[in-house]
């Protein structure tokens, strides 16, 4: 199958959502939630998940997860990862309980697709993809993950999981990168952003993606967006959609006057209107 017919596939697929006026959306992607282990990149950032978390469960924000939420390629087990971070699921449950969770699976969580029977979150659900239907009718969203673009993190995804779980892993604390990994490779990376970019210019359609771990705003010449990781050494970002604009934002640690440490959030770059997309 090839990248068109496998983005045709999680377009087809995905679920819909509205997109009103006063739609208030979260997307984070790329938490990576390990087990507390060396090898676990969210557990350094968790405080500062967590503070977001709370501004938007408060703020009346929908959470939307773009993939690979949970590690479940270096770990086997959900539970494990549950037992490391309880704050961090009891958070997302309050969003779950309001009705006001959705999360899209990456190659790194494939294993949601049959996520009913793990019963982690009753209820709660999980897609290939996301469409935000416009209710003004001008331009929808396409949320997806964006492994899509190489056929080993999509089509072959349990032979890249194998290689991650019995070697990469434990290359990868000695210092030696995944060269598979397009959030690791900078020719891999590039490589899908281009496809990514690309689908959706011919698809004239919005498109939010993760998977690369590199936050990129669009334009109405380039209607590609990324939500960042939150796995990055300096905080995590994401995107915020709000009164109809599409904001990228980064909450890391920070001062307050008083030169206290606290949690603080910052837009990056200009914030892009809908309407200018259309």
């Amino acid at each position: 199958m090839s990248f068109s017919a496998r983005m045709s596939e999680s377009l087809e697929q995905a679920l819909t959502l509205p997109l009103y006026p006063d739609s208030k959306y979260i997307l984070f992607s790329d938490c990576h939630r390990g087990d507390g282990r060396a090898d676990d990149n969210f557990l350094k950032n968790e405080l500062v998940y967590l503070a977001a978390l709370s501004y938007y469960e408060k703020a009346g924000f929908t959470y939307l997860e773009l993939g690979d939420g949970d590690e479940l390629w270096e770990n086997r087990s959900i539970r494990t990862i549950r037992e490391m971070h309880p704050h961090s699921f009891e958070m997302l449950e309050k969003f779950n309980r309001k009705k006001r969770l959705y999360m899209v699976y990456g190659n790194h969580d494939m294993v949601k697709k049959d996520w009913k029977q793990q019963r982690l979150w009753p209820g709660a659900v999980f897609c290939p993809g996301i469409i935000l239907k416009d209710s003004l009718g001008k331009k929808n969203l396409f949320l997806t993950h964006g492994h899509q673009a190489g056929i080993m993190n999509s089509t072959f995804w349990k032979v890249n999981r194998f290689l991650v779980r019995y070697l990469w892993k434990n290359l990868e604390l000695a210092g030696v990168p995944d060269p598979t990994s397009a959030a690791k490779n900078h020719k891999r990376k590039e490589m899908t952003e281009k496809r990514l970019e690309t689908w959706a210019a011919e698809h004239h359609m919005i498109l939010i993606a993760g998977h690369t771990h590199r936050p990129m705003t669009g334009s109405a010449e380039s209607p590609y967006f990324n939500t960042g990781s939150c796995v990055h050494p300096a905080g995590i970002t994401g995107i915020e959609i709000e009164n109809r604009r599409l904001a990228l934002v980064k909450w890391a640690f920070g001062t307050d006057d008083g030169q206290m440490v606290c949690v603080k959030r910052e837009v990056l770059g200009e914030q892009v209107r809908l309407d200018d997309m259309a």
